[in-house]
C-alpha cells in the first residue's frame, strides 16, 4: 500500500494536463513549463528513490535507472517539444495551419485517454491478486488523487493560479506510473496508476462539465 501511494505521489504531471488547463481557462504556458521540469526531475529522483524501497533492484546503477526512465520520458515529452519548436521556426505555414485548429489538442487528448484506459483495464484484468488487495489499492489511489488536487487548488489560490496548480499536482502521467510500478516495484503497485487514471479523469470530466454548464448559463442570461 505504501509503494502504491508513493507511486501515485511521485508520478509526474501528464503531458495532456495543459489541454485540460486551457479548457478550464487556466494558464497553459505555466503548466507546460512545469510539466517539462517535473518530468525531468522525476527522471533524476526515481533512480535514487527506487533502491530505497525495492532492494531487489539495487543491483542496477543510477545511470541505468536514469536512461530507462528517460527512454520513456523523451518520446512522450521532450521529442514533441523539440518537434514543435522546429515546426514553428522552419515551417511557419504548417505551424499556422496547425494552430488554427483550436480544439485539435483536446481531441488528441481524448484518443490518448482511450489508450490509457485500455492499459488500465489490461493491468487490472491480468492481475492475480485478490479483490481485497485491488480494493485497498483503489482506495489508496483515490486518497492520493483527492489530496493532490486539493493541495494544488489550495496552493493555486494563494498564487492566483488555482486551475493550473490544481491540474499540475493532480493530473498524472498514469501510463508512466503503470510502467514504473511494473518495472521497478512490486508489479501489483502498477494497478495504482490504473485506478488513479480513473479517478483523475472522473474529476476532470466533472470540471469540464461544470465549465460547460457555466458557459451555457452565461449565454442564456445574455
Amino acid at each position: 500500500m505504501l509503494e502504491a501511494a508513493a507511486l501515485c505521489l511521485i508520478c509526474p504531471t501528464a503531458t495532456s494536463a495543459s489541454v485540460v488547463t486551457l479548457k478550464l481557462k487556466g494558464d497553459g504556458a505555466d503548466i507546460t513549463m512545469y510539466t517539462l521540469l517535473i518530468n525531468l526531475m522525476v527522471a533524476l529522483v526515481v533512480p535514487i528513490f527506487v533502491p530505497l524501497i525495492n532492494h531487489h533492484s539495487s543491483d542496477l546503477g543510477f545511470l541505468q535507472y536514469f536512461w530507462q526512465i528517460m527512454a520513456k520520458v523523451f518520446p512522450l515529452l521532450i521529442c514533441p517539444l523539440i518537434a514543435a519548436q522546429l515546426v514553428r521556426l522552419f515551417l511557419p505555414r504548417l505551424h499556422k495551419l496547425l494552430t488554427s485548429f483550436h480544439d485539435l489538442a483536446f481531441y488528441l487528448w481524448a484518443v490518448a485517454l482511450g489508450i490509457a484506459i485500455a492499459v488500465t483495464v489490461r493491468s487490472i484484468v491480468h492481475t492475480n491478486h485478490s479483490i481485497g488487495e485491488l480494493f485497498a489499492i483503489a482506495v489508496v489511489s483515490l486518497v492520493c488523487c483527492a489530496l493532490q488536487f486539493g493541495l494544488g487548488r489550495l496552493i493555486g489560490r494563494h498564487y492566483q493560479t488555482p486551475v493550473s496548480s490544481c491540474q499540475a499536482l493532480g493530473q498524472k502521467n498514469t501510463v508512466f506510473a503503470i510502467w514504473l510500478g511494473y518495472t521497478f516495484l512490486n508489479p501489483v503497485t502498477s494497478i495504482a496508476g490504473g485506478f488513479y487514471s480513473i479517478w483523475h479523469n472522473l474529476y476532470n470530466t466533472y470540471q469540464l462539465r461544470k465549465q460547460a454548464t457555466g458557459k451555457n448559463r452565461k449565454s442564456v442570461k445574455q
